[in-house]
């Protein structure tokens, strides 16, 4: 893998960014140390991401869901001192 110092890195910044992201990933080191590793992003394909919504009118909510359980949960803390 290759390393770049951090004037060259940059300088270079778009080229070495675009060789990342077509998979040659790079070290930027400071005074000759690894600082950090640039690696592509494995974006998801398109049409692949979650869509808020995507179960509208496939699954429903009882009119009595903020209380269920309630008279349970009640029990549960009346024994509890």
């Amino acid at each position: 893998m290759r390393t770049v110092n951090m004037h060259e890195a940059k300088t270079h910044l778009s080229r070495l960014v675009k060789a990342a992201a077509d998979g040659e990933p790079f070290i930027i080191a400071r005074a000759g140390k690894p600082v950090v590793k640039v690696v592509a992003l494995e974006a998801p394909e398109h049409g692949a991401t979650r869509r808020i919504g995507f179960l509208a009118g496939r699954i429903s909510v009882p009119d009595d869901f903020d209380d269920m359980g309630s008279g349970e949960i009640e029990s549960l803390f009346e024994g509890v001192e």
